[in-house]
């Protein structure tokens, strides 16, 4: 690469035909953006031989240059970059940009070995190479995820691990070796959860395979044990077949006990009549399975339904990305094997409480994940936004709205933490007991966290906040899309109910 001095470029760039302009050490040639940039050939007659530095960041994020590497035409002599460019895997040297236990010395946490720390790499590298740009264009256009992305989260075992601990995992090459399936706990989906969140992609994040995460998990944890049950396993971990879980109804959204799809057996006693609708439904419109809740006579059901006869599917506009694809289901007569049937029938309750801890801290890890994200953009954009002479930081006012950004993650994240080791020492079966009322506090916390932290980054970052491309697309995002989990997977106020219940049930006696 040819090398300039200053001086050089200031008298070549500023000519007519040929502008150049260096930004941080580079130089760039501007002639073939002349009749084509956004901003009109006159934004670009203002920096032509000039150091731009300061001006292009002022206006773009550091990926704009990645997409005009070609305009580079070499280097100024003597000067070594000052911005740091990220690679695929790097960490954030932003302060809060990474979980505590990420940041190196002096740092330790008690939670996290060099699995976790392997895992994490190898989870950085994927997310940033091939997550965020399918993640991007995606979400912009409302297509369904590849084949070739699943067939590549199939290949490292990365279907398979969002489902947390257990046989499934034994034996298995998870990240070419990362962590062994036997020593998988819940702090290495901790991980898997919070790196895939960062494309900041909302939708995507939803489309990129939740129904099977949040629905696999009760045939995992109550199917029967036989070939059935393994055959449709497989299926659905190839990633060639998709799985949905399908609970909510019009009629009943955080409160399951009133769902009205009902499945009647037929008098030979062989099949479930299944008729109904659902709503809402992450994946619906594109699954092949779908793990159903259906009023069984006295009490509620857990069955699958394979897609055919009588099932119906119809896309459901949201505020986020249709490549959600989030549906209305409709259930028609539709004839049901009773081999179908997950656990035993009427006490379907009991079920889908358990899999929504597993949903709900889920839920926790990946929205903790992407305030995060917003708090890095906004230390970022105060750092280096110029108002009234002076940047951003230099603003009492904006440091009060970072520092209560800053506490309200990592408070959080803390906690989660904390559950976490709880759910690593307890069978799947106590957690519903112990845990479902702290994890439902958790989950009200973290959503109300992340009320906070969209509105007060939307006045950080103004009316950039609010523009869906460009330097704030991240704070749009999040401030358009963190309703969803203040929603789904159980309202807030539901679950902030269920934890103070559950808190004075198991309240002493003696202290009344």
């Amino acid at each position: 690469m040819k090398t300039f001095t200053r001086e050089a470029v200031r008298d070549q760039g500023s000519s007519v035909d040929n502008p150049w302009c260096i930004i941080d050490t580079v130089v760039y040639d501007l002639s073939e953006l002349l009749d084509t940039h956004p901003g009109g050939e006159a934004v670009l007659r203002q920096v032509a031989g000039q150091d731009a530095t300061s001006t292009f960041y002022s206006l773009h994020r550091q990926e704009v240059l990645a997409s005009y590497s070609e305009l580079v035409i070499g280097s100024i002599e003597g000067e070594k970059p000052q911005i740091i460019t990220p690679q695929p895997g790097d960490l954030s040297p932003v302060p809060y940009a990474e979980p505590l236990w990420l940041r190196g010395e002096p740092f330790r946490s008690p939670y996290y070995n060099d699995s976790h720390r392997r895992l994490q790499k190898a989870a950085r590298v994927f997310t940033d190479r091939y997550l965020v740009p399918e993640a991007k264009e995606c979400e912009a256009t409302g297509k369904l995820l590849s084949q070739e992305l699943i067939d590549r989260m199939e290949k490292v075992g990365l279907l398979r691990m969002r489902l947390g601990p257990g046989k499934h995992l034994h034996g298995r090459n998870l990240f070419d070796g990362a962590v062994e399936g036997e020593e998988f706990n819940y702090f290495h989906v901790v991980i898997l959860a919070q790196e895939m969140a960062r494309p900041m992609a909302r939708g995507f994040q939803d489309a990129n395979m939740a129904g099977m995460t949040i629905g696999l998990t009760i045939l995992l944890n109550f199917g029967p044990e036989n070939e059935w049950k393994t055959r449709i396993c497989d299926e659905v971990f190839s990633g060639q077949t998709k799985l949905c879980l399908a609970i909510t109804e019009a009629f009943a959204g955080s409160d399951v006990t009133s769902i009205r799809t009902t499945a009647e057996k037929t008098p030979d006693g062989k099949h479930y009549i299944v008729n109904g609708t659902k709503k809402w439904i992450t994946n619906g419109t594109w699954s092949d399975y779908f793990v159903t809740a259906v009023r069984t006579g006295e009490g509620i059901s857990v069955i699958l339904i394979e897609r055919g006869e009588g099932v119906d599917t119809k896309s459901i506009k949201t505020s986020y990305s249709s490549t959600a694809g989030t549906a209305l289901i409709t259930f028609d007569n539709v004839k049901v094997p009773v081999e179908n049937l997950l656990g035993k029938e009427n006490d379907g309750i009991r079920m889908i409480f358990s899999n929504f801890n597993h949903e709900r801290w889920a839920m926790c890890c990946s929205v903790l994940s992407q305030c995060r994200v917003v708090v890095e953009e906004c230390l970022k954009w105060a750092n280096q936004r110029i108002v009234f002479g002076k940047r951003l930081l230099e603003q009492p006012v904006i440091r009060q709205k970072l520092a209560k950004m800053i506490a309200l993650v990592e408070s959080n994240q803390s906690w989660l933490e904390s559950i976490t080791h709880q759910m690593c020492n307890m069978p799947y079966a106590d957690q519903v007991r112990h845990l479902a009322g702290s994890i439902g506090l958790l989950k009200m916390s973290c959503t109300r966290a992340a009320h906070e932290i969209a509105d007060e980054s939307v006045q950080i970052w103004g009316g950039r906040g609010l523009t869906q491309t460009g330097m704030g697309r991240h704070i749009e995002m999040f401030n358009r899309t963190y309703k969803f989990d203040a929603i789904l997977g159980g309202a807030e106020e539901v679950v902030a109910d269920l934890g103070v219940r559950q808190a004075i049930k198991n309240f002493p006696k003696a202290m009344l």
